[in-house]
């Protein structure tokens, strides 16, 4: 990777574009790296069936792998790598760590998001680890996206909070390895709270609507946004 892919501004906002924002350094580009294999070996073995024996060796070779990985330097929580110096600001750190937007998180499912005027779009595509009914996506991770995505779209608000209540509405089953299509848009905005509602599509199909009721701490949010 050359220079000019890594971050180094102080000012960062990944929701800037539809583009996916590249990292703030090699060293997470290495950890994106990471994280796609480990995706990629998620995927491969919820749909695989090779012999038993096979998987018993594949397991030893990766429980090694493990914990020769678990003897560097460990940071616990986004926290811990803000503090650390080393890694970028917190929504640098939060671009890679988070559990459902996170590049170099592999349990993330490639949530992308952006915001375009005073509206929040988004994409995702989740394979078959997300599987609830058969063939489609888990209602709870539906609903998990959608309190990812609705909470980045308070920014639209400038009066950011955390989840107070969140409703999701299952119109129709959401499919399996599908291009889904977000948007949301802030509503009301009263004191400390701000309502956000939104919906996920498979082309002109509807299949979930959400509303979420964001609560802003007295004190702020812990991050001093």
């Amino acid at each position: 990777m050359n220079d000019s892919t890594i971050l180094s501004s102080p000012i960062f906002n990944p929701f800037e574009s539809e583009e996916i924002t590249p990292p703030y350094s090699d060293h997470w580009h290495a950890k994106r790296r990471v994280a796609d294999a480990i995706r990629k070996l998620t995927d491969v073995l919820v749909t695989s069936t090779p012999p038993t024996e096979e998987l018993h060796n594949i397991a030893e070779q990766l429980e090694k792998q493990a914990d020769n990985f678990a003897n560097s330097k460990r940071l616990y929580g986004m926290l811990e790598f803000i503090q650390d110096g080393e890694h970028g600001t917190q929504g640098e750190v939060s671009h890679e760590l988070n559990a459902l937007g996170g590049w170099s998180n592999p349990l993330s499912p490639g949530l992308n998001m952006w915001l375009e005027g005073n509206k929040a779009y988004g994409t995702v595509n989740c394979g078959y680890a997300y599987e609830g009914p058969p063939g489609h996506i888990h209602g709870g991770f539906i609903a998990a996206i959608m309190d990812q995505f609705l909470g980045m779209a308070q920014i639209i608000g400038k009066k950011p909070g955390m989840t107070g209540t969140l409703t999701t509405r299952y119109r129709r089953p959401t499919p399996l390895n599908t291009d889904l299509q977000l948007e949301a848009e802030v509503f009301i905005l009263a004191g400390r709270k701000t309502l956000v509602k939104g919906e996920m599509r498979v082309g002109d199909i509807v299949t979930a609507t959400c509303e979420g009721l964001f609560i802003r701490p007295a004190g702020g949010m812990p991050s001093g946004q």
